[in-house]
């Protein structure tokens, strides 16, 4: 399968890219980036060792056996012949799932030893790694219009500025195209159990959870959102769906244990941690949900 998209401003891999070189908020998106390149996602407790597939499809099955509602949300197989972008592909595990499934798809994501073995997973099934860029979610290295789905699987809470994150999703998206992301979710059991351990049980019940969460969930200044928060964010797009899913994470006990099997049917999806959101950009010469008629690009 052919790439036919290049993006603006790449650099060579092991090089920063140069979105980050002027940003106001560049030290911070450095620490998230450095946490990222020292544990890529999925790759905790796994040993890497010398069969690299072997690696690479115990990431994929401990993935889709916690988190088995990607499936229903990405819908892999609906895009195909389509051109969709993955912002924070990470190690590439939803990205080839994509490709298996004949899309034209291309990832980004800010780490780059996680853009490393991307690629070098692409290439051990044959494909071509190149499709997967070091970049950053507030300045995607696109032009505009150029993908039919942006997907992102539990990557913006992380930018500094989701807002411009956002922003950026819908400037690459072609006019009739649809964003699907997930977001942590305010109102959930993880937040609350971190309320509790870092903020009641320290002695400290004033501590804010956007405190606690920004410094004890994964890397630095993770964000937690409500779902009028993620509507809001997404206030650009119509048919907007936000929904939360209840998952294993919500359910763990304090030994790392989890519990998901039996008391998943006392506790409503509502509390779950992650908030699966949808959304399409209006089409040319329709009207966006600001009022705004959208304009007509030239295809790149």
């Amino acid at each position: 399968m052919g790439g036919g998209l290049k993006p603006s401003g790449e650099r060579t891999l092991g090089r920063e890219h140069n979105t980050l070189r002027d940003d106001p908020m560049s030290e911070r998106k450095k620490a998230v980036r450095d946490f990222w390149d020292t544990s890529p996602c999925g790759t905790s407790g796994l040993q890497r060792g010398k069969e690299l597939r072997r690696f690479f499809e115990s990431i994929e099955k401990r993935r889709y056996e916690l988190e088995p509602f990607i499936l229903d949300h990405a819908e892999f197989d609906k895009w195909r012949g389509k051109k969709i972008l993955e912002v924070g592909c990470g190690t590439g595990t939803d990205l080839l799932q994509f490709l298996r499934a004949e899309v034209n798809a291309f990832g980004v994501d800010l780490s780059i030893h996680s853009v490393d073995l991307a690629r070098k997973r692409l290439g051990l099934f044959g494909l071509n790694g190149r499709r997967v860029f070091v970049g950053d979610a507030e300045h995607l290295p696109f032009p505009e219009n150029s993908f039919d789905l942006v997907y992102s699987w539990g990557v913006l809470h992380h930018t500094p500025d989701i807002a411009r994150a956002i922003d950026e999703i819908c400037r690459v998206l072609r006019p009739g195209g649809e964003a699907r992301i997930m977001v942590y979710h305010r109102w959930s059991l993880v937040a609350l159990r971190s309320y509790v351990r870092f903020g009641l049980l320290r002695g400290r019940p004033m501590r804010s959870l956007d405190d606690i969460m920004a410094v004890h969930q994964e890397s630095p200044g993770t964000k937690v959102y409500t779902q009028a928060q993620v509507r809001q964010l997404l206030r650009r797009f119509h048919n907007i769906e936000v929904r939360a899913v209840l998952t294993p994470y919500d359910l763990s006990l304090a030994d790392g244990r989890l519990s998901f099997t039996w008391l998943r049917r006392f506790v409503p999806q509502s509390l779950g941690f992650f908030l699966m959101a949808r959304g399409g950009k209006s089409g040319v010469g329709e009207v966006s949900p600001a009022g705004v008629p959208v304009p007509s690009f030239r295809e790149r």
